[in-house]
């Protein structure tokens, strides 16, 4: 067990850590908060709810078919992820969002990309 741990351990210690590069500035609540909905080229619906944005954290809501996640986001370069899905800001009311979606019978990985527009 002992080996087990070392072997971890060492792992941890060598592995590289890249910086980030993004710069996260506090962000307009209005242009994000809401309920955001579209559809994925794959033609699967997701909606996306934003709330409670502060500086530049938000709280987030997913769904997409039988997907539900709740996450605490941060928002720079006016896009974040949640989950395996990345939102970005486009303009007053609209986002791109790509999703990584993975075949359970083959193991592939795509990427699906959908625009979204924010309910009034």
């Amino acid at each position: 067990m002992s080996d087990i741990m070392s072997v971890i351990a060492s792992a941890y210690a060598t592995a590289p850590l890249t910086p980030t590069t993004t710069k996260y500035t506090n962000v307009d609540p209005k242009s994000y908060e809401g309920t955001w909905e579209g559809t994925y080229s794959n033609n699967q619906k997701f909606k996306i709810t934003i709330e409670s944005v502060n500086g530049f954290r938000a709280q987030v809501k997913y769904q997409s078919g039988t997907t539900t996640e709740y996450q605490q986001v941060l928002i720079g370069n006016s896009a974040f992820r949640i989950g395996n899905s990345k939102f970005v800001l486009t303009g007053a009311g609209k986002a791109e969002v790509y999703n990584a979606v993975t075949d359970p019978v083959t193991g592939n990985t795509s990427l699906v990309q959908g625009s979204a527009t924010l309910d009034k």
